[in-house]
């Protein structure tokens, strides 16, 4: 995925790091990595979307991604709150999703997850600290990064995540725990 910047300046990418957490980079650096909390709220919502018309349990997502069941736990949980996921308690209880992966926005679902978009202390004005905020160039560019990265994350559904056929049918071999 690639967003143009305005001419003269260089372009900013919006890439897919391990797993398939969304992260921004510039000239082959990562500029902005997302939490763990959202990166365990992506797989586990493409998980449910690979396999929509199965009920799934937080120990078995942990097992098929080995990842924490406590974290994950409290990521099922922010889901469910937002609307994104639909939990049944008890015996024969799981997760699905509670709407069409088409229809989950994942630009949403980050704004939903991570506890703070701000890039840099200045961004959040009750907590701002830095003595030069007033007079500083950064805050701009830098809100004008994240507002491109959220809008390319805007143009892409859940759907989009694992509508490619090949990636599709290898996803769902990794995590079943066969060979690729």
């Amino acid at each position: 995925m690639e967003w143009h910047c305005p001419p003269g300046r260089q372009k900013w990418y919006v890439v897919y790091t391990y797993c398939g957490a969304p992260a921004m980079r510039l000239a082959g650096k990562i500029l902005m990595r997302l939490t763990l909390h959202t990166d365990y709220a992506l797989r586990l919502m493409m998980l449910l979307a690979l396999e929509p018309d199965r009920i799934h349990t937080i120990e078995e997502v942990a097992n098929r991604y080995r990842i924490s069941r406590n974290h994950l736990m409290k990521v099922a949980q922010t889901l469910v709150q937002e609307g994104f996921v639909d939990g049944q308690r008890g015996r024969g209880g799981g997760l699905k999703l509670a709407k069409p992966a088409k229809q989950i926005n994942l630009g949403a679902v980050i704004r939903k997850t991570e506890d703070s978009l701000a890039l840099v202390e200045c961004f959040d004005r009750k907590k701002d600290g830095c003595i030069v905020s007033s007079a500083c160039g950064l805050r701009g560019p830098l809100e004008e990064a994240l507002a491109a990265f959220l809008a390319v994350l805007d143009r892409y559904s859940l759907a989009d995540l694992i509508a490619n056929p090949v990636a599709f049918t290898r996803m769902r071999r990794l995590l079943s725990g066969k060979a690729a």
